[in-house]
C-alpha cells in the first residue's frame, strides 16, 4: 500500500502578499517540507494559467473578483488574476523543497476552463493524468496538504476518493479562503466522500 504526499498549490500568489493570498498560506511550508522525507512519492500541483484566463474577473466586463458566473461546465467563481504562466506569482514558495518532487502537475492551463482538482478540470471529465501516474506506480493512499483547503485541496481530495484512493487531508497543513461559507461546506463534502480529515500534530 504505497502512499504519496500531494502538495497542492503552495505558490507565491497564494501566500501573503500574493495576488490571491490565503491567510497564513506560508505557515505550512516548513511542516510540509518535513513530511516529504517520509513519503514514498512527492507530487506537487501548480496552478498555471495563461494570461486572460476565463476564470479571471478581469476577463469579464463589469465583473469583480469573487463574483459567481455560469460557465458551460457549471458555476465558476471569478478570481483576481493569479498564477499566470511564467510569472513570479506562479512560482512555488521559495522555501518549499520543490526539488523533492517526483512529479509536478500543472493545472488550469486551458484558457476556457478552470481546474481546481489535481485530477480533473472543472468539467469533472477532462483528466490531468495524475490518476494514471499513481496507478502505474502502485500508489493507492494519498496524504494531501496545501492551498486552499476549501477549493483546490477539497476538489482534489473528493475526486481522489471517488476514484477509489484512500485519502487523508492534514487540515493543520492547509489554509482556507473561506468564501461565503465555503470552508464548512468543503469539510462536510470531504467527510461525505470518505476523506479522512486529520488535525495532525504539526
Amino acid at each position: 500500500m504505497a502512499h504519496a504526499l500531494i502538495v497542492i498549490d503552495v505558490q507565491k500568489d497564494f501566500c501573503p502578499e500574493g495576488a490571491l493570498a490565503v491567510p497564513e498560506g506560508d505557515a505550512i511550508v516548513g511542516p510540509v517540507n518535513a513530511l516529504m522525507t517520509d513519503a514514498e512519492a512527492v507530487i506537487l500541483t501548480q496552478d498555471w494559467h495563461p494570461a486572460g484566463h476565463s476564470s479571471f474577473a478581469s476577463s469579464h466586463v463589469g465583473k469583480s473578483p469573487y463574483d459567481l458566473i455560469d460557465m458551460p461546465y457549471g458555476p465558476q467563481v471569478l478570481w483576481p488574476d493569479h498564477c499566470i504562466q511564467g510569472s513570479l506569482g506562479a512560482q512555488f514558495h521559495r522555501e518549499l523543497h520543490a526539488d523533492r518532487a517526483d512529479l509536478i502537475i500543472r493545472k488550469g492551463y486551458n484558457p476556457a476552463i478552470d481546474s481546481y482538482s489535481a485530477f480533473f478540470e472543472n468539467d469533472h471529465v477532462t483528466p490531468t493524468g495524475l490518476e494514471g501516474y499513481l496507478r502505474t506506480r502502485g500508489i493507492d493512499n494519498l496524504l494531501m496538504v496545501g492551498l486552499a483547503l476549501d477549493f483546490c485541496v477539497n476538489f482534489s481530495a473528493v475526486d481522489a476518493a471517488k476514484l477509489g484512493f484512500g485519502v487523508t487531508v492534514r487540515t493543520d497543513l492547509c489554509r482556507a479562503i473561506d468564501l461565503d461559507g465555503s470552508l464548512a461546506a468543503a469539510l462536510d463534502g470531504m467527510r461525505a466522500a470518505g476523506v479522512v480529515l486529520e488535525a495532525g500534530h504539526g
